[in-house]
C-alpha cells in the first residue's frame, strides 16, 4: 500500500487544478509541438521533434506523480487541528534560543513545503521535532546542521 500524502485543502485543489490543466491543454500544446516537428521531415535530425517529445515525457510524469499523489491523499481537517499541541496543520512561532531570533512556521506535508516561505514538512526534523510539543516548551531538535533548541510561544490553525 502507498504511503499516506498529507494535503491541505488547498494543496489539494491546486494540484487537481495542475492535473486538469496538464491533461487538456499541457497534452493539446505538446501534440501541437510534435505535430509541426514532423513536418519539418527527416525525424534522424530533428531536434524540434526530439524536445517536443522529452517535454511530453516530462509532463506524462508530472501527471502520473500528481494522480499517485491525489490517489493517496489525506486532507487535513483544519477544525480537528489543536492549538494545545503542534500538530500538521499547525502554525507555530518559536524562539531559537541560539541566535535569539523568533520564526514562524506552518508545518504541513511533504508535497506542500516551501521552507524559502515558512511552510515545512512535517516529516523534516524541525517539523517532527515541534509535533506533539506545546506552548513553552523548550525542544531541542537534531538536524543535519546540528541541534537546534526552540521555545514554542504560539501555536495556531
Amino acid at each position: 500500500m502507498a504511503e499516506e500524502i498529507l494535503l491541505t485543502k488547498e494543496g489539494y485543489d491546486k494540484l487537481n487544478e495542475e492535473l486538469n490543466i496538464l491533461k487538456t491543454k499541457g497534452r493539446d500544446d505538446i501534440a501541437e509541438k510534435i505535430k509541426v516537428a514532423l513536418s519539418y521531415g527527416d525525424l534522424s535530425e530533428n531536434s524540434e521533434y526530439d524536445e517536443a517529445k522529452n517535454e511530453q515525457g516530462k509532463m506524462e510524469h508530472r501527471i502520473s506523480e500528481i494522480e499517485e499523489t491525489l490517489q493517496n491523499a489525506r486532507i487535513i481537517d483544519e477544525s480537528e487541528i489543536s492549538n494545545e499541541t503542534v500538530n500538521v496543520g499547525s502554525k507555530v512561532k518559536v524562539k531559537d534560543i541560539e541566535f535569539d531570533e523568533i520564526v514562524e512556521y506552518k508545518i504541513l506535508g511533504e508535497k506542500e513545503s516551501d521552507p524559502e516561505n515558512g511552510i515545512i514538512s512535517a516529516y523534516s526534523p524541525i517539523g517532527a521535532g515541534l509535533i506533539g510539543h506545546a506552548k513553552g516548551e523548550t525542544v531541542n531538535i537534531e538536524a543535519p546542521m546540528g541541534i537546534f533548541a526552540f521555545e514554542i510561544l504560539e501555536i495556531s490553525k
